[in-house]
């Protein structure tokens, strides 16, 4: 039976880095590689987003049915930076683009952000938490109170100036499997709203990686991130056999991405084959 500490090997001689988090909810973690190396986060930071905007509407700050303005003009995270805008070409998510100028709930946005990655979705959602300070502010909250140490979100997807400014988004593998772990232990929300999120990161449709090597009819709550050189899931697993564990695999280097998720696929078959 291939393990998923049988993967040091490989691991090893990726070129670039590799990191993994394996383990049950609420530890401690079976195997670790690299855990604590950052990486550009990607869409992974989709996940710190959509807890922040449930947790504000928990606290009555925000209407997760209100209508949002679909529009694609966002401030950057750059002081003094004009407006940027998203690329419908570079977007995962065709539907959100084919309600510009029309007002959608919030609540879509959100779960179009999780199950098809919108990038235009999630600077709509982050626009909805507030100005960009405070945006990031409640994102970076539920980074720490999920007891992430290394996690960052602190730029909308897309914005180049901000980039250009040394502004990023960065991850751990250790930082995510903290982060879905917090969520399904309850940390984060109510019970109905987590709930809600679990049920939203469970409907993922971006099934490239992690899921290729998990059974068809598997219960995963997952998001992942890409962008060339990085390939970034997390999950939380739902066996029927095995109480639920959490699988974060973070590459970043220059492994062609069909490679990267084939990796991620087999490390996630090992995964499943030690459930128990």
């Amino acid at each position: 039976m291939s393990t998923v500490q049988s993967f040091e090997q490989e691991l090893s001689a990726f070129p670039g880095t590799a990191s993994v988090w394996f383990g049950p909810v609420g530890g401690p973690a079976a195997y670790v590689r690299a855990e604590h190396a950052r990486h550009y986060a990607a869409s992974t930071m989709k996940v710190g987003v959509m807890i922040a905007a449930w947790r504000a509407a928990e606290a009555g700050a925000l209407d997760l049915d209100a209508p949002v303005l679909v529009h694609n003009e966002h401030v950057s995270a750059a002081s003094g930076a004009p407006v940027y805008r998203n690329d419908p070409e570079y977007d995962s998510d065709q539907a959100v683009w084919a309600r510009l100028g029309e007002l959608v709930p919030l609540r879509w946005l959100a779960t179009r952000m999780i199950v098809k990655s919108s990038n235009l979705a999630t600077n709509l959602v982050l626009g909805a938490l507030g100005p960009n300070d405070e945006a990031f502010a409640q994102v970076n909250e539920v980074w720490r109170l999920a007891g992430a140490v290394e996690a960052h979100t602190d730029r909308g997807i897309e914005d180049y100036p901000a980039r250009d400014a040394g502004i990023s988004n960065e991850v751990t593998a250790a930082d995510l499997a903290a982060l879905f772990g917090a969520l399904e232990g309850g940390k984060l929300a109510s019970p109905a709203g987590t709930a809600q999120m679990i049920e939203v990161l469970a409907a993922q449709e971006c099934r490239d990686d992690l899921h290729r090597g998990l059974p068809a009819d598997a219960r995963v709550a997952l998001k992942n991130g890409w962008v060339p050189r990085e390939r970034h899931s997390s999950a939380i697993v739902y066996p029927t056999d095995a109480a639920p564990y959490l699988l974060a695999v973070c590459t970043t280097g220059d492994l062609p991405d069909a490679q990267a998720c084939d990796l991620l696929g087999r490390i996630a078959a090992a995964s499943w084959a030690q459930r128990r």
